[in-house]
């Protein structure tokens, strides 16, 4: 979790939303990582999540992702928790939960519905102080910076 962290960091640093994710083998060795990149490649599904996991199938020669693990900063939303289940992912651990569009636990859950045919093990709340504080302070950040430009239009 802590390399998500920092893949978080480099992501709120580049104007991205901070979200970070980190995929490992069953031998705990990482495969692939990917931060949020939806503003720079103008790509809707840029997301951390998404970008690791066509890293890990490039990585390992397929798509099915049973025996890894994601680390991620925060709670996937809808599109994620769709693409991690397609990919029969292993094992899914997620720093701070998102009460706006978590699709894992805290707003619905995907995993677990009807409509998932993969049971997802999921453990939530690594590290999340940290991964919250991380992307509450980028958020104060850029509120302030709307503020000023209000203030002082150009």
């Amino acid at each position: 979790m802590a390399k998500a962290l920092s893949l978080a960091q480099q992501a709120g640093a580049a104007g991205e939303v901070p979200v970070g994710a980190v995929i490992v083998d069953r031998n705990n060795q990482q495969i692939a990582q990917g931060e949020n990149r939806r503003e720079r490649d103008r790509d809707p599904t840029a997301h951390a999540e998404i970008l690791a996991l066509r890293t890990a199938g490039q990585a390992l020669q397929t798509w099915h992702l049973e025996e890894c693990t994601l680390y991620v900063t925060l709670e996937p939303c809808p599109m994620c928790a769709g693409a991690l289940l397609q990919a029969r992912l292993g094992l899914l651990v997620y720093g701070a939960s998102d009460p706006k569009t978590g699709a894992i636990r805290t707003v619905i859950n995907i995993p677990d519905s009807d409509c998932s045919y993969h049971r997802l093990p999921v453990l939530g709340g690594v590290l999340e102080p940290l991964c919250r504080e991380q992307l509450q302070a980028w958020f104060a950040q850029r509120r302030q910076q709307h503020r000023a430009q209000k203030q002082n239009p150009s």
